[in-house]
C-alpha cells in the first residue's frame, strides 16, 4: 500500500476507526467525542459510522469515565477513553492508580485491564490555564501503567493500535500543538514495538533524546547545529514507560554526550530518570554531565508568557553548547 501524507490528528482517527472496525469490543469514551468529533476533532466522524453504542458521549465527570472504562474492560471490552485536557485528568488520577494500575497484580495475573486513556498534552497552543499541562512524569511513576507519546502522525496510527491490543493500560499522551502536523502513513507497514526507541537522525558528537512534542524541535536544533559543524543524532524515545534505555545507552556509548528534552518541568521529570540511568550505565563512555532542558518548575503560565516557558530551539542549542564545551 503507498504511504499516505496525513496530519497526527487524522492518523490518530484513522487507527481508532481501523480498531473499531476489527473488534467489536473496542469501545470510545469521553467528553464530547461523539456528535461534535472532540474538540481538535480526533474522533470526528466515528460516532456517526459505528453508532452511539461504540462511541460514547459522556456525562463530564473523568473519575466517572475512567470508573466505567474500568468496569467494562473487566467485562472483556477492550475501551479508549479521552481525557479532553491534559489538566482535567486528575479527577480521574485516583483510579487510574489505584484501581487500573494495581488490578493485574492485585488479581495474581488473572485479570487484564486493556484500556487506553488518550491525552492531548503540552503546550504551544495558547490555551488557558489547566489546558496545557505535561504531567507524563506522574504516571510513569506508578507500576502497572504503559506510558507512551507519538512524535509524527506515523507512530500516532501504529502505537494507538499497539495500545489498544496490549493487555495492560496504556497512557496515550498525544502532543496537541503537534496534531496539524503532517507526515507519511503507510497502513501495510511492519510498526516498530510500541516502546522501542527510535534514532530519527543519525549523529556522532552528541544525542538529543525527545519524545512527543519536542523530537520536532530537537531535529530542528540538530539542523541549526550541523551548520556549525556539529554531529547531532536524535533520538525519539516513544515511551516514557518502560523507557529504551538500551537505544539510550547505544547511542550515548557512539556519541558520549547526552542532553535529553522534554516540555515538563525539569525538576523530577521523565529526564532526571535517563541521567541518573545513563549515567549508571555509560559512566566511562561519557565526556560530558548528562544534561536536561525542559519547563520551569513552575505553574504553566498564561499563554502570552508560552513562549518564554516552553523549551525552544535556543535552549536546546545552549545545552549542547554547553555539553560540547566540556
Amino acid at each position: 500500500m503507498a504511504a499516505e501524507k496525513m496530519a497526527l490528528a487524522k492518523a490518530i482517527n484513522e487507527s481508532l476507526r481501523t480498531a473499531l472496525d476489527a473488534d467489536p469490543k473496542v469501545l470510545i469514551m469521553g467528553e464530547d467525542v461523539g456528535k461534535l468529533g472532540g474538540v481538535f476533532r480526533v474522533t470526528d466522524g466515528l460516532q456517526k459510522d459505528f453508532g452511539e453504542d461504540r462511541v460514547i458521549d459522556t456525562p463530564l465527570a473523568e473519575s466517572g469515565i475512567v470508573g466505567t472504562a474500568i468496569g467494562l474492560a473487566l467485562r472483556g471490552y477492550r475501551p479508549v477513553v479521552e481525557i479532553q485536557f491534559d489538566g482535567f485528568v486528575f479527577p480521574a488520577y485516583d483510579q487510574i492508580v489505584t484501581q487500573l494500575a494495581k488490578m493485574h497484580a492485585r488479581a495474581l495475573g488473572k485479570i487484564k485491564l486493556p484500556v487506553v486513556i488518550r491525552i492531548p498534552y503540552g503546550g504551544g497552543i495558547g490555551a488557558v490555564e489547566h489546558h496545557s499541562e505535561s504531567p507524563e512524569a506522574l504516571f510513569a511513576h506508578v507500576a502497572g501503567l504503559k506510558v507512551v507519546s507519538p512524535s509524527n502522525a506515523s507512530d500516532a496510527y501504529w502505537m494507538m493500535q499497539q495500545a489498544i491490543q496490549s493487555d495492560d493500560p496504556v497512557i496515550f499522551f498525544e502532543p496537541k500543538r503537534r496534531y496539524w502536523d503532517k507526515s507519511e502513513v503507510t497502513k501495510d507497514a511492519i510498526p516498530s514495538p510500541l516502546h522501542k526507541a527510535r534514532v530519527v537522525r543519525e549523529g556522532a558528537d552528541l544525542t538529543l533524546a525527545a519524545y512527543g512534542p519536542m523530537v520536532k524541535v530537537c531535529l530542528e536544533a540538530a539542523a541549526a547545529a550541523q551548520e556549525e559543524g556539529k554531529s547531532i543524532e536524535v533520538l525519539d524515545l516513544r515511551s516514557m514507560s518502560p523507557i529504551d534505555f538500551d537505544s539510550v545507552q547505544a547511542s550515548v556509548e557512539k556519541t558520549r554526550r547526552l542532553v535529553v528534552v522534554h516540555e515538563a518541568p525539569v525538576f523530577l521529570g521523565t529526564g532526571a530518570e535517563i541521567a541518573a540511568r545513563i549515567t549508571e550505565r555509560c559512566f566511562y563512555h561519557l565526556e560530558a554531565p548528562v544534561l536536561r532542558v525542559g519547563g520551569y518548575h513552575a505553574p504553566y503560565p498564561p499563554a502570552r508568557l508560552e513562549e518564554e516557558y516552553l523549551p525552544g530551539l535556543d535552549r536546546v542549542l545552549d545545552a549542547v553548547d554547553r555539553s560540547l564545551a566540556y
